[in-house]
Formats: structure tokens, C-alpha cells, sequence
């Protein structure tokens, strides 16, 4: 529930910065995790977003609450995309959820990493599909790299806060965020799209965005980016 990471707690973080702004949240552990019923091995990503969606059930029946919308992080983004698209919720925070399709987001992944270790940056979707054919079977692996998130994007109509760090390997912000603003072009008014230069994929001022950097920084996620998510959703 609190997405560790090494030593940070970015949802609880999130969570508790939120909840100082007078907006509530609902967080709950991985299916087979805590108190969650469930098998999470051989899930996919389509059954994450059906445990999301009885998340939002549960608080909508609650009626407590007026608005309830979904904060969802890199997979996550791509299943509040899935819930937006249903008109499940009332608006959306992507937070680096990816745009392209699961085999170009690995593709691209692959490249960003091999480009900053100065080799030549030779991946493709094609060899992406021939290294997981060739592999051990694994059920999410093989819905997410068919899993293109754009019809998704393109039918959402709630307001949409999508964001990204510059610094971002994992899913890369000049080709996610440009495909999301040129599909939401007609999209809601209140929708925010931004990049925010010097972070990386977990929103942490960073140095060289790459993966085994989280550890060592201090922050778990940068002030800029929770202010702007409670400010935004406090407009709506």
C-alpha cells in the first residue's frame, strides 16, 4: 500500500501530504499481501485495474464522498488510463504512465540504459517479443506488452492530471506525455500535462534518472509535485 521502494514509501508520502490538504485517500496492499485476498502470481494488469475498480466501488458506496478519482504510478498510470476510459471516476493523476504500448516501453527502457552506459542503443519491439517468446511464460509479461494504452487515453473525459519527470528511464517523457496530450487534444479543460526537468521515474530530484540511483537519495519524492497534485485537484 505504501509502494516501497528501496527505503521510501512514495504512496504513503503522498498519502500523508494529501491528507494535511483536506483531500482523503484510499490505499490497499497487492493481491495476496497483508490483509488482501488474492493470488498475485499469474495476474495481469487488466485484474490490478479490477482491484482498483473495487477500491472505487467500495467508496463511492461509502457516500462519503463527493468526487472520488484514482492516483496510479507508472502501471498504475496505465490502469487509472483503463478506469478513466470506463468513466469509473471523477478525474485521473497518471503519474508516468505510460502511452505506448508494453513492448515499446520496454524497447525504449532497454535503449535509455544502453545509451547511458555508451553502447549502441539496438533494441527493438521485434527482438523485445523474440526475448519473451524464447522465455519463461509469464502471464502479466505477456498482457503487457500487448496492452496499448491509447484507446484508453482517447476516450477519456474526465479531467486528467498526466506528469513526468525529464529524467525518466523507465517511461520515457518525450514520447508518453506528447502521445497523451496529442490523444487528449480535444480532452478536458482542466486537464494538466507536464514534465518536470531533473527528476526521475519516481519523481526524486536526481542526478542520472537511472534505476540503481533511487536508493541513494534522500528524497522520496520532490515538494513541486505533491503541492501541484493537491492544488490541481482542489480546482476541480
Amino acid at each position: 500500500r505504501d509502494e516501497g521502494i528501496f527505503d521510501h514509501n512514495p504512496f504513503l508520502v503522498i498519502a500523508d501530504y494529501l491528507a494535511r490538504n483536506g483531500i482523503a485517500t484510499l490505499r490497499y496492499d497487492d493481491r495476496g499481501v497483508g490483509l488482501s485476498t488474492g493470488t498475485f502470481k499469474g495476474s495481469t494488469t487488466k485484474d490490478f485495474a479490477q482491484d482498483a475498480e473495487a477500491g472505487i466501488v467500495y467508496l463511492r458506496k461509502s457516500k462519503l464522498f463527493g468526487s472520488v478519482g484514482i492516483l496510479g504510478h507508472s502501471e498504475g498510470g496505465l490502469i487509472a488510463f483503463m478506469l478513466g476510459a470506463e468513466k469509473t471516476v471523477d478525474f485521473i493523476v497518471s503519474m508516468a504512465g505510460p502511452a505506448l504500448q508494453g513492448d515499446s516501453i520496454i524497447a525504449e527502457q532497454t535503449n535509455a540504459m544502453l545509451r547511458y552506459y555508451g553502447k549502441p542503443a539496438n533494441q527493438t519491439v521485434a527482438k523485445v517479443h523474440e526475448a519473451i517468446v524464447n522465455g519463461p511464460k509469464d502471464a502479466w509479461q505477456d498482457y503487457f506488452i500487448n496492452c496499448d494504452p491509447t484507446p484508453y487515453i482517447r476516450q477519456i473525459t474526465v479531467p486528467l492530471m498526466a506528469i513526468n519527470g525529464s529524467k525518466d528511464h523507465q517511461v520515457l517523457p518525450d514520447s508518453n506525455l506528447k502521445k497523451i496530450e496529442a490523444l487528449q487534444k480535444s480532452g478536458n479543460k482542466k486537464n494538466l500535462i507536464k514534465e518536470y526537468p531533473g527528476l526521475n521515474h519516481l519523481f526524486q530530484h536526481c542526478e542520472n534518472g537511472m534505476g540503481d540511483e533511487y536508493w541513494k537519495i534522500e528524497e522520496t519524492i520532490s515538494p513541486e509535485v505533491l503541492s501541484d497534485i493537491a492544488a490541481w485537484i482542489h480546482r476541480l
